[in-house]
C-alpha cells in the first residue's frame, strides 16, 4: 500500500522550499531584509513553542547544548539564511537558489580539508562540473558585477553558502546529536530571530513600517509558517519513511521550481546560459553526494507502540 503521507511529505519539502526564494524575493520589495529575516525566525520560534507546550515538551537544554545551538544558528540561520535574504535585495531568486545549490562543493572541500571525507576522483568531477556551472553564470552577467548592488548582493550569497557549509562541517565534526528537534529548533530560532532583528535596526537605512505593503508581509509569514515550520516536520517525517541521501535528492528539484517560478511570477531572465549552469551544478551536486544506496528502499523496523 502506497504511503500517501510520505508522498505529501515529500512534496510539501519540495514544493515549500523551493518557493522560499521567491517568497523572499517577495517580502524584500518593501521590507528591509534583516526585518524579513528576524521576524520570519522570531514568529517561528512562537510557533514552536506553542507546539513543545502543548506537548509538554518545553524546558532548559543546559548550558553546554545552549552553546551548540547557538553556533549552528549563528551559521545556518543568521549568516547562511540572513545572507540570502540580504543578497535578494539587489539579485534575482532564480541566481539566488542557483548559487545556493554550490554549498555542497564548499561541504565537500571543507570535510576533506579537515579529514572529514575521503578524497575520489568521483567528488572531484562533481567539483569541477559544479565550478564550470559556475563559470557560466559569471560568463552570462560578468557586465553586472560592474554594479555595486548586484556584486555585494553576490559576495552577500557566497558569504551564505559558506556559512550553510560551515555549519554542516561544524555538526559532522561535533558529532551533535539531535536529541528533541523541535526544542533545538526553538532555542535556535529565537536565537537568530533576536540576533537579525537587532541587525535590521542597525544596518537598515528605512524601515519605515507604514511602507510595508500587505503583499510583502503576507510573504514574510509565508516563510515563517511554510518555509520554516511545515517543511521542517515535512522533511524529518520524510526522514522516518526514506533515507537521508533519498531525501537529499529533493534540493536538486527545490533549485528547479525556484527558477521556474522566478521565471513565471517575477519575470525573470532565463537564459539559455543560464540553464546549462543549472544543469552543470545540479549534476555536479548529484554527483559528489551519489551513493549506491540513493535508490534503494529504506528498511523501517516497527517499534512498539509508547
Amino acid at each position: 500500500m502506497k504511503d500517501y503521507k510520505l508522498i505529501f511529505a515529500v512534496f510539501t519539502v519540495a514544493i515549500v522550499w523551493g518557493t522560499t526564494f521567491l517568497a523572499i524575493r517577495v517580502a524584500v520589495e518593501t521590507i528591509p531584509a534583516w526585518f524579513v529575516a528576524g521576524i520570519r525566525q522570531l514568529f517561528a520560534s512562537i510557533i514552536m513553542l506553542f507546539i513543545l507546550l502543548s506537548r509538554k515538551e518545553f524546558k532548559w537544554i543546559g548550558w553546554k547544548n545552549l552553546g551548540y545551538q547557538v553556533i549552528f544558528a549563528s551559521l545556518i540561520l543568521v549568516i547562511a539564511n540572513g545572507m540570502v535574504t540580504v543578497a535578494e535585495e539587489s539579485v534575482t531568486s532564480s541566481l539566488a537558489s542557483l548559487i545556493s545549490a554550490c554549498a555542497p562543493i564548499l561541504v565537500f572541500l571543507g570535510s576533506l580539508a579537515i579529514g572529514l571525507q575521503k578524497f575520489s576522483f568521483r567528488a572531484m568531477a562533481g567539483v569541477l562540473i559544479c565550478f564550470s556551472g559556475i563559470l557560466f553564470v559569471f560568463w552570462d552577467g560578468l557586465k553586472d558585477l560592474a554594479n555595486p548592488q548586484y556584486r555585494t548582493g553576490m559576495i552577500f550569497l557566497f558569504c551564505a553558502i559558506s556559512g550553510w557549509a560551515s555549519g554542516t562541517i561544524f555538526t559532522k565534526k561535533m558529532n551533535i546529536q539531535s536529541g528533541n528537534i523541535t526544542l533545538n529548533l526553538f532555542y535556535q530560532f529565537l536565537f537568530a530571530g533576536v540576533v537579525q532583528i537587532i541587525f535590521a535596526f542597525i544596518f537598515s537605512e528605512n524601515y519605515n513600517f507604514e511602507n510595508w505593503t500587505l503583499k510583502s508581509i503576507s510573504a514574510m509569514l509565508y516563510l515563517s509558517v511554510f518555509g520554516s515550520v511545515a517543511a521542517f516536520f515535512a522533511f524529518h517525517y520524510a526522514l522516518t519513511k526514506i533515507s537521508p541521501v533519498q531525501v537529499s535528492i529533493i534540493a536538486y528539484i527545490n533549485t528547479i521550481i525556484a527558477i521556474f517560478l522566478g521565471w513565471l511570477i517575477m519575470d525573470e531572465k532565463i537564459s539559455f546560459k543560464f540553464i546549462i549552469a543549472t544543469a552543470l551544478i545540479i549534476c555536479g551536486v548529484f554527483i559528489i553526494n551519489y551513493r549506491p544506496e540513493m535508490f534503494k528502499k529504506k528498511k523501517i523496523e516497527k517499534a512498539a507502540s509508547i
